[in-house]
């Protein structure tokens, strides 16, 4: 696997010296674009607006728009921002993992120590595990900073990037309806419907049904063949009766049903 980072986790005085790798990949197939008439490969060009002229990649710059004018930055202004940060992961505070809903997190990488960091890691990492507590950090990767958790899996570091509060839209700018008035015994089968559903989180139970199927039907498609897709049918109820659906619902789950309210 290939070292994406390396720096340290700075906890207290101490610094740990550890190499970042990615921990997510995607389960998407990799598709292609190509032309419908050939099926040649599309590939894409960085043009000049102006001159309408590929640009070659070592000569673009990146740059900020201000006052009508661009303000072009290099590499040093990106570490000049945040020197302290380039090759540090510093840990702030420490919170319950629980505390962090999950709109803030993004994407997560494992951190493992370098040879001379062993024991420091191995102090954090038991140290986390026994406090059941998550470390908040921030650090720059790719020229950019980053908030992130530090949290113990399986006898590894993970560092999970999460979002700052500012990337996280207000509920405010949402035209939100008026909630419906919800009777008390519609609230107690709703959450009748849910304990009856509720069970332990098994990551593993759930897979990416539609890449499987799609992948079935490229390999039909290779042979020639045609897959027979099992379209969902969808029922329309014809009362709209709330109560009455999430009784069906509880019956549909096998369970016997004790009548909450006999009329």
């Amino acid at each position: 696997m290939r070292t994406i980072w390396k720096g340290s986790i700075g906890f207290g005085l101490v610094n740990i010296p550890v190499k970042l790798y990615a921990a997510v990949q995607t389960s998407r197939l990799d598709l292609d674009m190509l032309d419908g008439k050939d099926h040649s490969r599309i590939k894409y060009q960085r043009i000049n607006e102006h001159t309408g002229k590929e640009v070659p990649y070592n000569r673009i710059v990146k740059g900020y728009m201000l006052d009508e004018q661009y303000v072009i930055l290099d590499e040093h202004d990106f570490e000049d921002a945040s020197p302290e940060k380039n090759k540090m992961i510093n840990l702030e505070n420490f919170v319950g993992i629980d505390e962090i809903d999950p709109i803030y997190y993004e994407t997560s990488y494992y951190a493992l120590p370098e040879k001379q960091g062993k024991k420091a890691y191995s102090l954090l990492l038991k140290a986390l595990t026994g406090a059941k507590k998550a470390g908040v950090a921030r650090f720059v990767l790719r020229s950019t900073e980053n908030l992130c958790v530090i949290h113990p899996l399986d006898d590894v570091l993970v560092i999970t990037k999460i979002r700052f509060d500012e990337e996280i839209r207000p509920t405010s700018e949402l035209d939100i309806p008026k909630p419906d008035t919800i009777t008390k015994k519609e609230l107690d089968v709703g959450l009748a419907l849910i304990k009856q559903y509720t069970s332990p989180f098994n990551i593993e139970g759930f897979k990416d049904e539609y890449n499987g199927e799609l992948l079935k039907i490229i390999k039909a498609k290779a042979k020639g063949k045609r897959v027979k897709i099992k379209k969902l049918k969808i029922t329309e109820e014809k009362s709209d009766d709330l109560y009455s659906q999430l009784m069906q619902s509880l019956g549909k789950k096998g369970s016997v049903i004790t009548c909450l309210y006999p009329e």
